[in-house]
């Protein structure tokens, strides 16, 4: 199979466990970041990225890996945190070769991890994947599985944002406000269409021509910008970054006009710091792992037996969460980035310490 390299220490990142994988016949090159499994096995979904070099792609899944962890924590799923990524460009080596290989180191943490799609992965590769492994989620509607996550991660992060529109305008609704999306790509396509729904205007934007095309042609009423740099300084309500993270920078947020901020990007934040910038300057944030966690929703509840009426509903107390977390933030006088980690934390020592009573 070629190169498996494992740590229980992984240093002060906190991590449970991080497994370097490879098989050089197949090109694979993956990281499987598993950050806790106090709550249950790790769930989150593998990312097929070309990084610029090893480092990144281990920082990328350490940094997963953990906001996983606090993502299912506040989701009221009893599964802990953990990401993996495939180094390399998706369009250029992808085959079922690598995707069986990556499958069987999967199969190898015997349940600790299950996987799911992320950026570069979709419904079809977690299909080939499981050929190999039983801890796979996010499969075919034919194949007993959920389907395509993104529709109630698209679902979840309006629910998110109907929620902060009521904290700052004191309705839940988007009626009237203009929305910028920053991604057109699995999730904004949805979250676009709700919006509309919804009676928001929308300005949007996509580094790629085809999601650009799609937009045109199926939303024509929405404005279009150049980049994410001209839809941040746009005059613009509520921003949403659905693409990769980072978007709320030192650069960005002295530059963002709107007055809420919730989106379907992981990591949003750039380092931290950033949350208290956003405060200072009157922008509400959404935490990201909190809206964004209809998708790990959706593919979790393929364990037990998909059921889409009942994962809908899960994602749609998204809204409930949020509005929690936006009073605990008001009360302890603190940024929502800031009490979403104290809730999510509390609820991993709380529940992960039940562990500790013995079942014989």
């Amino acid at each position: 199979m070629g190169v498996f390299a494992s740590t229980d220490d992984p240093g002060s990142t906190g991590h449970e466990q991080v497994v370097f994988c490879q098989d050089k016949q197949s090109g694979l090159k993956a990281i499987i970041g598993i950050y806790s499994t106090a709550l249950g096995p790790a769930l989150g979904g593998t990312r097929f990225y070309p990084y610029a070099s090893e480092e990144a792609a281990l920082a990328d899944v350490l940094d997963l890996s953990r906001g996983m962890a606090y993502k299912n924590a506040l989701a009221g799923l009893d599964l802990g945190g953990g990401k993996a990524v495939i180094w390399g460009d998706p369009e250029q080596i992808k085959s079922e070769a690598l995707l069986r290989a990556y499958g069987r180191f999967v199969e190898s943490l015997a349940g600790r991890y299950y996987t799911a799609c992320d950026v570069g992965t979709y419904v079809a590769d977690m299909d080939v994947i499981a050929r190999e492994t039983r801890y796979v989620t996010g499969r075919s509607v034919e194949h007993g599985g959920a389907g395509d996550s993104s529709i109630l991660t698209a679902w979840g992060v309006f629910q998110g944002m109907r929620a902060a529109a009521e904290h700052v305008w004191g309705a839940p609704t988007l009626a009237g406000k203009r929305v910028g999306v920053a991604g057109l790509g699995k999730v904004g396509k949805y979250l676009t269409k709700h919006l509309l729904d919804d009676g928001a205007e929308v300005v949007a934007t996509d580094v790629n021509p085809k999601a650009l095309e799609w937009v045109r042609t199926t939303h024509p009423q929405v404005d279009l910008v150049d980049d994410a740099s001209a839809l941040v300084a746009a005059d613009i309500d509520v921003y949403a970054p659905c693409a990769l993270g980072g978007a709320l920078n030192d650069d960005t947020v002295p530059a963002l006009r709107a007055k809420v901020v919730a989106g379907a990007a992981n990591n949003q934040l750039a380092h931290s710091g950033i949350e208290k910038l956003l405060a200072d300057r009157g922008i509400l944030y959404a935490p990201d792992y909190v809206v964004n966690a209809g998708g790990v929703i959706q593919v979790a509840d393929e364990i037990e037996g998909f059921n889409f009426d009942r994962a809908k509903l899960r994602a749609t107390k998204i809204y409930d969460t949020t509005r929690e977390i936006l009073r605990l933030a008001d009360d302890e006088g603190v940024p929502p980035a800031v009490a979403a980690d104290r809730l999510a934390e509390r609820r991993m020592a709380d529940v992960g310490r039940l562990r500790t009573i013995r079942l014989g």
